[in-house]
């Protein structure tokens, strides 16, 4: 690291449990975040401010003026926007030493996987139950961590599925249907600071997983925003689950 670079991130290289060298992977890391809705907006930032190399985000959604409640990457100027421009826009003004790389297609198995093998991690922001069980399945192929998150209404869920460990277990050990109708935000509302509290651990795990600390990987935190309760269940992979017979 330079001097600017140590100036910029010295508050991580006080952290024994970063230092120098523990910056310097970050800095070489790679992340692809999937989604820039409400937990994107959290995690993004977060992940460039900490010094991560390079981002890939993918995500088709244009800004409506109904996601401004909670996804604060975009203003009312951008509404008719795709999401991924104005996140590449906002982050690389603020973090111009960050390689952002953007995807404005919807995500399928056969764009998906040369992301996923490209990149150190994954980080699932979606809100919809097929595309998570996609990117739970290419992510299982390619060996690549994948750090989970969802919130709706006043719950929230974070975990990690280390697929660089073989017992490890998946989103279809735990969630094995794949409902059509699933309930998204528009569908079922959901409180503003969630995504906030979620998508930021979603970067800490995410910064913990390229530092090789150790993450919620075999534990699901499920947060309740209007007790302030968090619950923790421990994960096993499921004998039965498909994506993980087939993947061995």
């Amino acid at each position: 690291m330079n001097d600017q670079q140590l100036l910029r991130y010295a508050r991580h290289v006080l952290l024994e449990e970063i230092g120098v060298q523990g910056q310097e992977k970050i800095m070489a890391s790679s992340v692809a975040v999937i989604g820039c809705g409400g937990l994107g907006s959290a995690v993004l930032p977060y992940l460039a401010a900490s010094g991560v190399g390079k981002i890939i985000i993918a995500d088709d959604d244009v800004i409506d003026l109904s996601n401004l409640q909670r996804q604060v990457l975009y203003g009312e100027k951008d509404t008719g926007s795709l999401k991924v421009q104005v996140a590449c826009a906002v982050l690389q003004e603020k973090y111009p030493a960050c390689i952002i790389e953007t995807i404005a297609e919807k995500i399928h198995q056969e764009n998906l996987l040369p992301i996923i093998q490209s990149v150190d991690v994954v980080v699932d922001c979606t809100d919809n139950f097929p595309t998570r069980q996609t990117i739970n399945r290419i992510s299982k192929i390619a060996g690549k961590p994948l750090v989970f998150g969802a919130v709706s209404q006043f719950a929230g869920q974070i975990t990690v599925f280390d697929f660089r460990q073989p017992e490890s277990p998946c989103y279809a050990c735990i969630f094995p249907d794949t409902p059509q109708d699933d309930a998204t935000c528009a569908a079922s509302g959901v409180f503003a600071p969630l995504v906030g509290v979620i998508g930021t651990m979603q970067a800490a795990e995410t910064l913990k997983i390229i530092l090789g600390l150790s993450t919620l990987h075999g534990k699901m935190q499920c947060f309740n925003a209007i007790n302030n309760r968090w619950q923790t269940m421990t994960l096993t992979q499921n004998s039965a689950c498909p994506v993980c017979h087939n993947a061995r």
